[in-house]
């Protein structure tokens, strides 16, 4: 009898122990590899300039229905669209804007797995910042692709999120110049007047120091037929004269969307590893100038900073980030304490194991740019040979260059050309 009590006391002492390492792998499991890592390699080779490489390797991560589905579809997409596959990258864009669109992404169960052991238990569902530029990237897709129409419905989806995140969630701050500059070129292209005066309106609202807006501005008033306006915007900027080509109807116009380096990374915060901190990310190239037959013709001009916009929202989200972190670290010593009483090892472990799980969420589109830029030169309609050459800050050639590609420009119409610069 007493052989049979030792024995079962043996088997029960061996079901906790394995109870115990069970628990203890599945709580460090959850910190195991973390998104920076996942893309690292899809990542070196969009800096490669092997962006179909970096498709590939995103692709399988794109199709799985997952937490961190949209993170890895909007990095797919992003690489398809370097890749110049613009339909494939529209299709990914669109699934993407879908995604983040759900409302109810917060089962229970992640919402405590939250609580218990990292931000990363819950869905992405993506900044605000980056969902208005889901649409802006669409957009570029569509005119690459010669669709004036499916880019003025992303303009559409656009000026939808950005009227939403001002009137109902307050928050101004998500007001995107380039989403509104876009929006305002591409309405021009199409002559509505009235549509494209008003998106360089509110561009300017945003960014009153991006030069070309004050000749956009009193051309598009005069094109829109408002000479109050016209008035009031040539007061303003007296340095500004009508230029001939404004009322040519043969002349049509090349438009360089500029896509510049890299937007910034998450890493954990030195002083508390719970919490994210961006980091810029350095670049050579910070500038471009649009080559047409061999001569040049403008230099970009930035419009939108991504890494700024980024940091400001992860300032803004900061204080919901630690009053959930807060309520973490109770949820978790209650539970291990409750283990505890059942078991004093697996107690003890359980709290060691759920505070090396609860890590920063460094989740993020990182593959966007640093900043988006434009430049536009007027031409009369016809055919041109249009390249890109990068520069660096003091304006020598980088080495970094846009293939020679032939566009046709049509009178009183746009060509646009993207070209996204990458180390």
């Amino acid at each position: 009898m007493k052989t049979a009590t030792a024995f079962r006391s043996r088997m029960a002492e061996k079901s906790r122990s394995r109870g115990t390492l069970g628990a203890v792998a599945l709580l460090l499991s959850v910190g195991c590899a973390t998104y920076q890592g996942e893309v690292y390699e899809a990542r070196n080779a969009i800096a490669s300039n092997d962006p179909l490489r970096a498709a590939a390797l995103l692709k399988p991560k794109a199709e799985t229905e997952n937490r961190d589905q949209l993170i890895y579809v909007l990095d797919y997409a992003t690489a398809l669209q370097q890749a110049r596959q613009f339909k494939e990258s529209a299709k990914a864009y669109q699934v993407a804007e879908k995604i983040a669109d759900v409302q109810d992404y917060h089962s229970i169960s992640n919402i405590a797995g939250a609580a218990l052991l990292s931000e990363e238990m819950v869905q992405y569902k993506g900044d605000d910042y980056e969902k208005v530029l889901i649409n802006a990237m669409n957009a570029v897709n569509y005119l690459e692709l010669g669709g004036l129409d499916e880019a003025l419905v992303e303009v559409r989806r656009l000026n939808q999120k950005l009227y939403k995140y001002k009137t109902e969630a307050k928050r101004d701050y998500e007001q995107n110049p380039y989403a509104f500059y876009l929006g305002a070129m591409i309405y021009e292209a199409d002559r509505k007047w009235d549509d494209a005066y008003i998106s360089y309106k509110s561009a300017y609202q945003h960014a009153p120091g991006f030069a070309p807006l004050r000749e956009d501005l009193i051309r598009a008033a005069e094109k829109a037929q408002r000479p109050e306006d016209v008035a009031k915007w040539k007061k303003e900027f007296p340095e500004v004269k009508p230029k001939p080509d404004w009322s040519d109807k043969g002349m049509g116009e090349i438009v360089l969307l500029y896509e510049q380096g890299w937007g910034p990374r998450k890493q954990p915060r030195p002083e508390e590893q719970r919490f994210p901190k961006l980091y810029p990310v350095g670049s050579q190239t910070k500038f471009a100038k649009l080559i047409i037959d061999g001569a040049e013709r403008a230099r970009s001009d930035e419009i939108f900073d991504v890494t700024e916009a980024a940091i400001r929202a992860l300032d803004a989200d900061f204080g919901r980030l630690v009053a959930s972190r807060v309520g973490g670290v109770a949820a978790k010593a209650v539970m291990a304490d409750q283990l505890r009483q059942k078991d004093e090892l697996l107690g003890a472990i359980a709290w060691v194991a759920m505070n090396v799980a609860d890590r920063a969420d460094l989740r993020q589109w990182s593959t966007l740019p640093d900043t988006f830029q434009i430049a536009r030169v007027p031409v009369k309609a016809g055919k041109y040979k249009v390249s890109v050459q990068g520069l660096d800050g003091s304006g020598s050639e980088t080495g970094e260059v846009m293939e020679e590609r032939e566009v046709e420009v049509r009178a009183g119409r746009k060509a646009f050309v993207s070209w996204r610069s990458v180390r």
